[in-house]
């Protein structure tokens, strides 16, 4: 068992048996795709492999099945590396039914992207932009392309290193946020409780994961005063004169109402759009739901764009007052910081409420609008015929025969008949059934039609629903793999072959398929590799 030899072919062994279980659910059942790229510990190019169907039980399922070096990442090369991939697992690439990608040119490209190529091959293979990804890229144009946001994060990016580059700095931060704690608890202006005042500390955020800027924000906001204290002992105690004057700055920059003003205003956006960031994490997400949190979303944007404006300024009057930042007379007019000879042309309600409020919400509402197209296509819009919700409210024969048009192998011309008369059917049938009221989304749907065995009564229906329900909504899955993959290969064990790792990820990724299979099962898989001189 010391032999790295032996270690890599049990390895072996429990990543092909992991892998047949996996193909086995899959059956001969149609699949999508989804493949990311990612450079490991040593800076190798990795191409992650996951496949997305509906098992025999009516449950979505993300199944991980691989990652490959790849040393051409042109699209060309990433098809024969998706179809050897298939291939090898002898799944057949007529099969694929739905891609999922990040939305890189090679990936996505209208012409000679990955997603082009293999729709030329196979048209029933539909393309969704990982609606995760839509909401990153949505969120970082208003960060990037609105002068004061974009301020206001290097600040924060700023800030953040500043203090949370030194243990000793962290320390001091988690030291005088205890004794406010327990001042404002001596006072009576905080509760005490199970789960309440936990410890709360600096959180870098991720320039790939939006949702964590909203936690870093948030705690920005909770531990204000602290983080003033902390730059007030920077100032008195650092060692060198460049610590001294930069703790300086920035104190000056944190303590204005532009800083205390930016802060609340993405506070409250970030948190509207963080619930729409962690659902679309979720597996078993599917297009329907994705779109409704995605409307709403919207709408949450557009009150608050319509009535949030007094709330939010009453908040930062009250932050402001409680710790001493200078609130601005709103009628005089608006310094930009540059030059006061030359005067202003509005005033600071006017800049603050239109030149930044309204300015960044619409930003916000229109990327919003731009990025989720999809939800706007005829194929989506067939899709959600099919909710359940509100007892089949939404359900209409005409644009769901326009989905199954999508799909002539599933449904050839000549069936579409009798597809027709099994929806008119289906729809009585359901609506006349109790155990069907309360049903929430697709998920929910194929599930209780598999409890109540109307997946045999009609099957050409519960196939529409499986090619809903297949269709990708994020490439979470795949990202967890990169994330799985710098613990399997880490800066302590950089050399570890393709292979192994490989090999590795599949048994770690899909341990509770893993952790199905007998040890005889493996064993014997162990033994019929090579021979052996010893029998195990």
């Amino acid at each position: 068992m010391k032999s790295s030899s032996i270690q890599k072919d049990i390895v072996r062994a429990c990543a092909i048996e992991t892998l047949k279980v996996i193909m086995k659910e899959i059956g001969d059942s149609f699949f999508s795709i989804l493949v990311d790229e990612s450079r490991d510990v040593s800076c190798k190019e990795q191409m992650a492999f996951v496949l997305r169907f509906v098992n025999d039980k009516g449950l979505v399922v993300e199944r991980f099945v691989g990652i490959k070096h790849v040393d051409d990442t042109s699209s060309l090369s990433l098809k024969a590396y998706v179809y050897s991939m298939l291939s090898n697992h002898e799944l057949s690439f007529s099969k694929i039914r739905g891609q999922g990608y990040d939305g890189a040119s090679n990936m996505r490209g209208a012409f000679n992207g990955l997603k082009t190529l293999i729709v030329n091959d196979v048209p029933s293979a539909y393309y969704v932009h990982c609606f995760a990804h839509q909401l990153q890229l949505a969120l970082v144009f208003v960060a990037k392309n609105h002068h004061d946001i974009n301020d206001f994060f290097e600040l924060t990016s700023r800030l953040l290193n500043m203090i949370g580059s030194s243990y000793k700095r962290r320390d001091k931060l988690r030291d005088k946020q205890a004794t406010r704690v327990v001042e404002a608890l001596a006072h009576g202006d905080l509760e005490s409780g199970t789960g309440l005042n936990q410890e709360i500390g600096i959180k870098q955020p991720s320039d790939t994961r939006w949702g964590s800027h909203y936690g870093s924000l948030l705690n920005i906001k909770t531990i204000y005063p602290s983080i003033c204290e902390v730059l007030e002992d920077i100032m008195e105690d650092a060692n060198s004169q460049d610590h001294r004057s930069e703790a300086r700055r920035m104190l000056k920059s944190i303590l204005t109402f532009d800083f205390v003003f930016c802060l609340h205003l993405m506070v409250d956006i970030l948190g509207i759009t963080n619930e729409l960031n962690t659902t679309l994490q979720r597996k078993d997400q599917d297009i329907i739901n994705a779109m409704h949190q995605v409307r709403a979303s919207k709408e949450r944007l557009q009150e608050t764009r319509n009535e949030g404006w007094q709330p939010l300024l009453s908040n930062i009057t009250s932050f402001c007052n409680k710790y001493d930042v200078e609130i601005l007379n709103m009628e005089h007019p608006y310094y930009n910081g540059i030059s006061r000879r030359k005067g202003s042309k509005v005033s600071n309600s006017h800049h603050y409420q239109v030149d930044v409020f309204y300015s960044v919400i619409d930003m916000q509402l229109q990327e919003l609008n731009n990025r989720f197209t999809e939800a706007n296509t005829t194929l989506l819009l067939s899709i959600a015929s099919l909710c359940p919700r509100q007892c089949f409210k939404s359900f209409q024969v005409d644009e769901i025969m326009k989905m199954a048009e999508f799909y002539p192998v599933e449904f050839p011309s000549t069936e579409l008949e009798a597809l027709r008369g099994q929806l008119q059917n289906y729809i009585k049938d359901v609506r006349g059934d109790a155990r069907f009221n309360d049903l929430k989304g697709l998920g929910d749907l194929a599930k209780q039609m598999i409890e109540t065995s109307k997946h045999q009564i009609y099957p050409k229906v519960y196939v529409l629903l499986k090619l809903a329900l297949t269709l990708p909504v994020a490439t979470s899955t795949v990202e967890r793999a990169f994330s799985a993959m710098k613990l399997i290969k880490s800066d302590l064990r950089n050399k570890m072959g393709d292979d192994f790792m490989c090999n590795c990820l599949i048994s770690y990724i899909e341990k509770d398929v893993f952790d199905s299979i007998s040890n005889d099962t493996i064993l014997e898989n162990f033994r019929g590799m090579k021979d052996r001189r010893d029998e195990l």
